[in-house]
Formats: structure tokens, sequence, C-alpha cells
């Protein structure tokens, strides 16, 4: 009973952390989904948009201006990989992680060679100004603030907004090239659509969107550090992938799609959160935890396939 209680109690913790992870994995999904193209830039670019907005949020700057240049650093870093894989020819998953090893240097000097930096959350007028913030959630559940307040309703209309906003994009001229440019780039080059810019606007989109991911677990944490983006691409990819294991069946509208990677994400922090109630395992081992579950959700359509589906008949009909 102690551990079920136990999850009960970091279930609202869990479900805002998924959500915020979750927008990460809808910047990894249009790379890895729509673009086609394996980008480790997220390890480094989720990172570069936490640091940032640290920085710039505790040195007085007005909380939505920090978000939005955190988004803007965050498409630079995908800028940079992009012109790696374009203009100069190196293979994406390879361009990714030259960026990734760049930035480590780089989020180093936003925080001024300091391994982290940290948001000053003793100050209520400090505290008062985040959206989001770990004590929200502890705030609403004793009821000091108003349920409005908590990280899931604020993420979550986050999401929504980001969703709508993709939605639209992905159905104007140029958001269709850029599916046009992942789906068969061959044939988009025929139709005059150039694939160099759409793969680099893809980039800069997706590592936009991880980067504001990172400034919104920063403010969740009260800190950025320079680890906090380790392992971002498997969390990604196991969104994704657990999103269209569960919700294949059920969503197939593009912005429904979205929606499943979002869902996803939760699903695996929830997993990830019950591993850690109902067992008595070392947290430190939550990096081999995270790697079995990716593989196991990895699993699932492989085996879907090979074991689960339907003989396809050979031959066709006899002619009469």
């Amino acid at each position: 009973m102690t551990n079920l209680a136990n999850f009960i109690g970091a279930l609202p913790g869990a479900i805002s952390q998924g959500l915020i992870w979750g927008i990460m994995a809808i910047g990894v999904y249009i790379t890895y989904r729509i673009l086609d193209i394996a980008d480790l830039t997220v390890d480094g670019s989720f990172c570069t948009g936490g640091v940032a907005f640290v920085v710039l949020f505790s040195g007085g700057m007005n909380l939505w201006l920090a978000l939005a240049l955190a988004f803007l650093v965050g498409t630079l870093t995908g800028f940079a990989t992009g012109l790696l894989h374009t203009l100069c020819g190196i293979p994406a998953i390879l361009a990714g992680i030259l960026t990734q090893l760049g930035l480590w240097s780089v989020n180093l000097a936003i925080m001024s060679m300091k391994a982290n930096v940290s948001i000053n959350v003793i100050d209520k007028a400090s505290l008062n100004r985040l959206l989001v913030s770990l004590r929200f959630v502890q705030d609403v559940a004793k009821g000091e603030r108003p349920v409005w307040q908590h990280p899931i309703f604020v993420v979550g209309l986050f999401t929504i907004v980001i969703i709508a906003v993709l939605y639209w994009f992905f159905g104007t001229e140029l958001g269709c090239s850029l599916r046009a440019t992942g789906s068969n780039p061959n044939m988009a080059r025929a139709q005059g659509i150039n694939t160099d810019f759409n793969k680099v606007l893809g980039l800069m989109i997706s590592n936009g969107l991880v980067a504001v991911s990172g400034a919104l677990l920063a403010q969740y944490q009260s800190y950025g550090d320079i680890n906090m983006g380790r392992g971002a691409i498997v969390i990604g990819l196991a969104a994704v992938i657990i999103g269209e294991v569960v919700f294949s069946r059920i969503f197939h509208n593009f912005a429904l799609k979205l929606l499943a990677v979002s869902f996803g994400s939760i699903i695996y922090y929830v997993v990830i959160q019950a591993v850690l109630s109902f067992t008595e395992i070392n947290s430190n081992y939550l990096k081999l935890i995270s790697a079995g579950i990716v593989a196991l959700f990895l699993s699932v359509p492989y085996w879907k396939d090979k074991y689960f589906s339907k003989p396809v008949k050979r031959g066709g009909t006899q002619n009469a």
C-alpha cells in the first residue's frame, strides 16, 4: 500500500514532466518521421534552450521574451546541423553529433563556464513569474494556488497551441513541400522543391521546439544543468514509438498523431515512475531502465508484423 500511495502521490509530477518532454518529442517527430532524419542535435539543443532561458530570466528578462529567445537559439542549433548536412555533405546523423559536441562548449559559455545555473525560487516574486514549477504541483495540492496554475494544465495548453500551429503550418504550401521532402526527396526535387532548404528548415523548427521544452523543464526544476539534455533523443524516440504503438489504430489525423507523441511521453514517464515506486531498484539504474523500455516498444511493431499479422495469400483469382 505504501508503494501504491507513493506512486499516486508522484503521478502529477510524472505527468507534468511527460508533457514537458512531450514538446521535445514532437520536435523529434518532425525530423524522425516527417523528414526521415535521425537528428542527434537534440541532446545539445535541449540543454541550450534550458540554460539560455535560465540565464536570461535570472537576468531580469520577461519570461515570454526569454522563451522566445530560447526557441530562437534552438533554431540556430538546427541551422548549424542543417548546413553541415546540406552544404558540407556530411551525413545527417554525423552532422547532429558534431553540432551536439560543439554545443557542450557553447552551453558552458552561456553559463559563464559553470556546470549549472539556477533560478531563485525562494524569492516569491521570482517564483510567481514562472510559467511552471515543481513547487506549483505541491502548492496546488495544498490549495495554496489555483488549479489553472498546475503544470499539467499550463503545459497541456502549451502543447495544444503548438500542435495547432504545426497543424496549420504543415497544411500550407511550404509545409506540404517539407513533408514531400521527407517522403520522397527525389520526386520532390523533380517537382522543383528545394529539398536542402526544407531539410534545414525542418531541423530548425524541430530543435526550436526541443529548446522550448528544455526551457520549460529548466523552469519546472528551477535550474539548468550541462547534463540536462543527455539521453533526450532516447526519450524523444520512446515517446514517438509508444505513441504510434498505442494510438496508431485510432489517431489518423496529423494533429492527433502529434498529440499521440505527447501522450507517448506521458506514458513513458508514468511507466518509469511505476518502476521506481513499485520496486526497490536504485535510481542510478534509471538510464538502463529507460533503454530497456525504449527497446521493448521499438520491438513491438516488428513482433506485431512478424507474429501477429495475417499471412498474405499468394496468387490471384483464376480467370473464368
